[in-house]
């Protein structure tokens, strides 16, 4: 083992990060350029781009659980998690880069369905992503002690992938979202392959801290975890209806499109441009807050109280959004108010779970836990249809704000767990 592993430094929670970074970056890459790409360039509607969007869930419902448990099970390559790291890695790699292309594959395969051919390309992207993103959150868990040093973990994991994610709007912002796909295929692969080798798992998960969980408590802590998986599915409905729809919302409310306009190229290219904006403000306070603010704010407080507030106040920030005269500076202000939510979305959630359960089935919680963003995922891609039928579309931030004021109130009805808090001793030694 490494010193740095070992003595659990900064350098080794920064390497940890990594290989969730290179997926979570390929999400951005999604959010940021998959509705864009599908809209201007194949001229996809509302309808279908939910269509497409719905292959990301239904992969993760199939995908997450079997990959945890069999990343619970099975070691080759030298671990546990690094295999499925590394194909999924390399599969989403492959699939960013075939965004652009999904007419060239449509004609070289004789497919001439778009809507198919974007299909495939997407469901093959998400269960890549899903097969590496259960492993890369499973690992930090596998690794670190529980307590204040996992939550260090996941604080940690969140900076640094919030930064690269930041990264990835601004690129979009300047660049285009078409250089935004070809450098993340680049990051996507080198974060996926690289640092799983630097990283030395244990063979037997239960000494990872030192003890073993009775059985009697795990059981008990059964219900907590459905209820802190109830609580996520409402944040992930309306994080998921904002992912899905805000290029409608920018086409039809701010630049006052019809629904059925067709956008020139400087239109679209501007509207993608404000997205990206709007997203890295969200992934700015997203990737700030963790490590710097949420972290300390924890260890006084509480990781479940404090993420319940920071939903209380992303709730508000979505209702905002829905009753105020619509404008770019509005929307780009209050992402930065949602980005409180959104910083604690993408790292308290695993840290408060990951207490609950028995980590000799990280892996298999871990893909339990992802139903609860998947099915809202599944939800909020197939109401396109509905929400194309008011004229308004501030109701896709209605719908988000009510999501999160749910979530927010069944998150202030979650026990904090005590687990691990005197188990702070790093672990010393090989595995």
């Amino acid at each position: 083992m490494r010193s740095i592993q070992k003595n659990l430094s900064n350098a080794f929670y920064a390497l940890l990060s990594l290989p969730c970074t290179a997926m979570g970056f390929a999400l951005s890459v999604q959010i940021a350029a998959l509705s864009w790409i599908l809209s201007t360039k194949y001229g996809f509607d509302m309808h279908d781009v939910g269509f497409v969007w719905a292959a990301g869930p239904l992969a993760g419902i199939i995908g997450q659980p079997i990959v945890g448990l069999l990343s619970d099970k099975v070691w080759f390559w030298k671990g546990r998690r690094r295999p499925f790291i590394l194909i999924g890695g390399t599969i989403a790699a492959l699939m960013l880069l075939a965004l652009p292309f999904i007419d060239v594959i449509g004609a070289a395969t004789g497919i001439e369905s778009l809507v198919t051919i974007a299909l495939i390309v997407a469901l093959t992207l998400d269960l890549s992503i899903n097969i590496s993103f259960n492993p890369t959150r499973a690992i930090i868990a596998d690794v670190t002690p529980a307590g204040d040093q996992r939550t260090k973990g996941y604080t940690w994991m969140q900076t640094i992938s919030g930064f690269f994610g930041v990264s990835a709007y601004l690129i979009s912002i300047f660049w285009g979202n078409l250089t935004l796909i070809y450098f993340g295929s680049i990051i996507v692969l080198i974060f996926s392959v690289i640092p799983t080798f630097f990283i030395e798992e244990p063979k037997t998960l239960d000494v990872v801290n030192d003890v073993k969980e009775d059985d009697s408590v795990l059981e008990t802590n059964l219900p907590e975890f459905l209820k802190i998986s109830f609580a996520h599915a409402f944040t992930w409905l309306g994080v998921q209806t904002m992912f899905v729809y805000i290029f409608f919302y920018l086409k039809e409310v701010i630049f006052g499109y019809a629904p059925d306009a067709v956008l020139d190229e400087t239109v679209s290219n501007e509207i993608g441009r404000s997205i990206g904006i709007a997203f890295a403000v969200l992934n700015t306070v997203g990737f700030v807050l963790p490590a710097l603010v949420l972290e300390p704010i924890t260890k006084k407080i509480g990781r479940v109280r404090t993420h319940a507030i920071c939903i209380l106040i992303m709730a508000i920030g979505y209702g905002l959004l829905s009753f105020l005269t619509p404008s770019l500076t509005t929307l780009y202000f209050l992402m930065a108010i949602v980005g409180i939510g959104w910083a604690a979305v993408v790292s308290l959630p695993f840290a408060i779970m990951s207490e609950v359960v028995d980590e000799r089935k990280m892996g298999l919680f871990m893909g339990l836990f992802n139903l609860s963003v998947v099915l809202p995922q599944l939800v909020a891609s197939s109401i396109g249809g509905w929400i194309q039928t008011f004229a308004n579309k501030n109701i896709i931030f209605t719908v988000c704000a009510i999501s999160l004021l749910v979530s927010a109130l069944l998150w202030f009805m979650i026990k904090e767990s005590n687990r691990g808090e005197s188990k702070t001793t790093v672990p010393t030694g090989g595995h």
